[in-house]
């Protein structure tokens, strides 16, 4: 590592012209985007900005993604964005904003750091340095939602190889990069035998390449109690999209608050750089929201586009603003603060320390010999062997006595192949059910065929036929696959 320039030959440098987007958000964003540009440009950051307009105002104008198409091709074109949090309206069938944005633009990796800041931001953790690396673009976030009867909504989780794989390496590769010594990975496998547990197959495959960092497991349960109890026990947290979600939320509120915490999403060709909090309506307006966070995006961003000394000595300004008890109000502490100000007051205190150092905290530094980036290659996987065995078929049936509407199916599917078991919410309840279980309107009905005989899409086509004719009301149907000899999919819960 090269020795660390001056703070004022840092200051006096301007970094190379940086082409972004910005969008400056709804709610609280353009207060906070707007402390968050001014300190960028007293620390002579060279910032060449595309500005757009995303959210609320697009919803309301009627495109229902958030974003308009000239602002997709202004991030595709620029493949930098900052972005302050948007408000995505309530109801109506609005999609996410920034799951549209992370899915379009294959930001598969969002990295949300969450350090302790203690004794300045009171916490009860005052050793935690803990980085959630979070799979950002499958899981339950594919959204894909239906309802099936009058009673019952289906969502689909969607687990892949690819994703898993290549989050999973990604989570590694930045413990290498960042001198990270525990990879843990969190998952609910004792459930969600198949998706999650191709998550943690693919985790124990890939830590097998990274001998030199500790890989560890856990259920994501009591993995949450423990981060919330214990957060010192964890470095790198590599999981799927929803627990990711969840996790990266108490990790940064346990901190000492979400409004610090800064969360970038990276892929192969763009990033997006934001706050890991939401829009905040109700405090919009009133000058008091923390840019922290949002600052803190910049700092990766800074990072990410070949900036890593510009980073640290916005980075340090920053610490010793903190350190010097200069607080905005949801961290403010008459005990330990010393002073109470508003967005643009903090932003102020930031830009007056400039070229200043920690005094309590450790001074930060990054690497100004190595890319901070981590390229991840797409691969390659071979086909398995499938086979068709069987088919789930769902029934829309009000009814709910178990026992007469498994004799009615049998009746209405005989000569086609066998009805192994009717399960209603997984659970098996025909045949030998139990009276006290519950019914919905909602039934699985499992065909399975023989083994020796060869299935086709053509024997399930007349077996829907013939379940038609005695007027079932089909409302979805799951081809039944081994892979490889294997069975891959779930049994129902007494089956």
């Amino acid at each position: 590592m090269k020795e660390s320039a001056s703070p004022e030959s840092v200051l006096n440098k301007p970094t190379k012209p940086l082409q972004i987007v910005i969008a400056k958000g709804d709610g609280i964003g353009p207060e906070i985007m707007d402390a968050t540009l001014k300190i960028l440009e007293a620390a002579n950051v060279k910032l060449e900005p595309k500005f757009i307009e995303i959210g609320e105002k697009a919803y309301l104008e009627g495109i229902t993604t958030g974003i308009t198409q000239d602002s997709l091709d202004a991030i595709r074109k620029y493949k930098v964005m900052l972005k302050a949090p948007i408000t995505t309206p309530q109801g109506k069938g609005y999609k996410s904003l920034n799951v549209t944005i992370r899915k379009y633009l294959g930001l598969f990796a969002n990295i949300r750091p969450a350090v302790s800041y203690y004794p300045i931001v009171k916490t009860k953790h005052p050793k935690m340095d803990v980085v959630v690396v979070r799979e950002n673009e499958e899981d339950l976030y594919a959204g894909i939602e239906h309802q099936q009867t009058d009673e019952v909504v289906q969502c689909l989780k969607l687990i892949s190889r690819p994703g898993s794989e290549k989050i999973i390496r990604y989570a590694f590769e930045y413990a290498r990069k960042f001198n990270r010594k525990k990879v843990t990975c969190l998952v609910k496998d004792n459930i969600m035998k198949l998706s999650d547990g191709l998550f943690h197959e693919v985790f124990k495959e890939v830590a097998k390449e990274y001998p030199e960092i500790e890989a560890a497991s856990q259920i994501i349960d009591i993995a949450c109690a423990h981060i919330a109890n214990r957060p010192e026990n964890y470095d790198v947290i590599v999981t799927t999209n929803l627990y990711g979600d969840i996790v990266s939320d108490i990790t940064a509120e346990i901190s000492g608050s979400v409004g610090l915490a800064g969360s970038a999403n990276i892929g192969r060709e763009y990033a997006m750089f934001e706050a890991i909090h939401g829009s905040a309506p109700d405090i919009a307006g009133m000058g008091i929201a923390n840019p922290s966070g949002l600052l803190h995006g910049a700092i990766q961003m800074l990072q990410y586009l070949g900036e890593p000394e510009k980073a640290a000595f916005i980075h340090n300004a920053w610490l010793r603003t903190i350190e010097d008890g200069v607080h905005t109000g949801e961290i403010y502490n008459p005990e330990l603060s010393s002073r109470k100000v508003n967005t643009s007051e903090f932003a102020d205190a930031v830009i007056e320390r400039l070229g200043q150092n920690p005094q309590k905290f450790d001074k930060i530094t990054f690497n100004t010999e190595e890319d901070s980036r981590i390229f991840i290659e797409d691969k390659e996987y071979p086909a398995k062997d499938k086979k068709l065995v069987g088919v789930d078929i769902y029934v829309d049936h009000k009814d709910r006595n178990a026992e007469k509407f498994g004799q009615m199916i049998e009746k209405a599917s005989e000569g086609n192949m066998p009805l192994r078991v009717i399960t209603n919410r997984g659970v098996k309840v025909y045949p030998d059910g139990l009276e006290s279980t519950f019914c919905s309107d909602h039934w699985r009905c499992r065909y399975i065929a023989d083994e020796k005989t060869d299935l086709s899409n053509k024997d399930i086509i007349e077996l829907l036929s013939q379940l038609n004719i005695h007027g079932i009301d089909v409302i979805k149907t799951d081809n039944l696959y081994n892979f490889d000899g294997k069975r891959a999919y779930s049994l129902g819960q007494g089956e």
